[in-house]
């Protein structure tokens, strides 16, 4: 390094004692050499060292040649930390801890419905827009999963709005047309009952209109049944199928959610739960983290002018259970063969178990 001044420079040179023109360090292969500093290496054997061991000392000393190098050092330092500031989304910005706002249990239900109430009429546009329209082909995977057949007796829970009602009810109808012409298929179409079950009325007012939309309004396939997850009102044994999607996390006790679930399905019938989940990649997990807790909220507060509930479900995924965890819970309430599918890394997790 070459130091003119206090500015260095390409080279291996640097000024042992007060800057000036011609004092400074000059090496090669064979030697070193200290202009107006010290006497000629060639009086001496070991002279060349002993430059050597003075240099170092001055530069961890922090003496003319040392100060520049420390203040590169320090510059360096700034120059990637600004750099990493800079780009906050490929990096971990949350603190490791993150403090979430503490619900009790006895005012989580209302609280709950109040979220929903606030965003029932933007949710599915806030779905696409959270998740780049992926819920769609979520949903689609849960349904393939259940297999749904002509005459079924289903129950799908917190599906107010009848995004998954919709997508079974489409694929019996399509199991139905493949057998075109046979009338046992047409007779069992008709006994075919899907029930949507959500314990928030503005949220099944918008489902009802969507079904209308379809032209569904009258459809006797389709029953929409205000009703908590926790305490519901249907038969024991009564369901071939109990579908939940982005549902379960909001249940203020997941367990009875689940000993229901049990409870209503017929021996050999299937639970499903799609549901958003933990990401464990390093890397992924950090761009989740900060584009759940920056640009969620944000998004919720400019198209549905509400943050609060936004944040709330953000957070509301943070404290839901890890998939094995959830698997166990599905295991302990009763279900055989309980497994689960990442969708995305583990942004989404649909968790599935059968009833013996």
């Amino acid at each position: 390094m070459r130091i003119r001044g206090n500015k260095p420079t390409l080279g291996c040179s640097a000024s042992l004692s007060t800057p000036s023109p011609s004092s400074s360090i000059s090496s090669d292969s064979s030697s070193i050499t200290a202009a107006n500093s010290f006497p000629h290496p060639s009086s001496h054997r070991w002279h060349g060292l002993d430059l050597l061991v003075k240099a170092i000392h001055q530069v961890t000393a922090g003496s003319v040649i040392g100060v520049p190098y420390i203040q590169r050092r320090v510059t360096i330092r700034r120059r990637r930390r600004r750099a990493l500031d800079s780009a906050p989304f490929l990096f971990h910005q949350l603190p490791p801890r993150r403090r979430f706002k503490e619900v009790r249990e006895e005012e989580k239900s209302q609280m709950v419905g109040n979220v929903f109430t606030s965003v029932a009429s933007s949710y599915d546009v806030m779905n696409d827009l959270m998740s780049g329209g992926l819920h769609r082909l979520w949903k689609e995977r849960l349904v393939s999963k259940l297999n749904p057949f002509p005459g079924m007796k289903h129950l799908d829970v917190a599906g107010g709005t009848g995004d998954v009602a919709f997508r079974i009810l489409d694929s019996i109808h399509a199991v139905a047309h493949r057998a075109v012409g046979d009338i046992h298929d047409d007779n069992l179409l008709e006994e075919t009952q899907i029930f949507v079950c959500d314990i928030n009325p503005n949220m099944l007012r918008v489902g009802r209109k969507r079904a209308q939309e379809r032209g569904l309004g009258d459809s006797k396939s389709l029953i929409w049944v205000e009703g908590d997850a926790e305490k519901l009102t249907f038969s024991d044994a009564s369901m071939d199928g109990y579908t939940i999607a982005f549902g379960i996390r909001n249940v203020t006790h997941i367990e009875k959610a689940l000993a229901e679930a049990y409870r209503v399905l017929k021996p050999g019938g299937r639970f499903l739960c799609l549901e958003l989940s933990h990401v464990e990649l390093p890397i992924f997990k950090d761009l989740y983290d900060y584009y759940s807790f920056s640009v969620i909220p944000k998004v919720g507060e400019l198209v549905a002018g509400d943050r609060e509930s936004y944040q709330y479900l953000v957070e509301s995924i943070r404290r839901f259970p890890k998939q094995e965890k959830f698997a166990t819970m599905i295991a302990e309430a009763g279900f055989q063969k309980v497994e689960y599918e990442n969708l995305v890394g583990g942004v989404v997790a649909i968790h599935s178990g059968l009833k013996f």
